[in-house]
């Protein structure tokens, strides 16, 4: 597992094809706006790795204590789902507070995503975007 040793590949393979999905959000225009991003040390990545392949993994813009997180993608097996609880851990012991996973749905449902009332969701927005941003993303050293 890593923290952002390769935004591109990881938001290139988010973009790619999915199984019942005619197409991606993920252009080309998208996929160089947050490139930019992650050059300014808004974006970040999550990678899942197996045998020096990336298997998996997943992108989003981190402010204060909030993670947005934007798309996931595995090549294996519960991959992304594994980068999912790498990265929830980690963002525990930096203390963010909220994880917005923009869309409901079944499968982060699954990953322990839960609907939350919108006033409730821009309270807990506004505590966690005064929080500073995070410089460093790497894996804490004891994982």
């Amino acid at each position: 597992m890593t923290l952002d040793t390769c935004f591109e590949d990881v938001i290139k393979q988010c973009a790619g094809p999915r199984e019942n999905q005619s197409g991606t959000w993920i252009d080309g225009n998208i996929q160089h706006a947050y490139t930019e991003l992650h050059e300014l040390g808004v974006a970040h990545s999550v990678e899942c790795w197996n045998g020096g392949e990336l298997v998996g993994g997943l992108y989003g813009i981190a402010l204060g204590g909030v993670f947005f997180g934007e798309s996931m993608f595995s090549r294996e097996s519960n991959a992304s789902k594994v980068a999912f609880a790498m990265l929830c851990k980690q963002l525990l012991k930096w203390d963010f507070t909220l994880i917005d996973c923009q869309v409901h749905n079944p499968h982060l449902e699954s990953l322990g995503a839960v609907e939350i009332p919108r006033a409730l969701f821009l309270t807990e927005l506004n505590e966690a975007l005064v929080k500073p941003n995070r410089k460093e993303w790497q894996f804490d050293e004891n994982e």
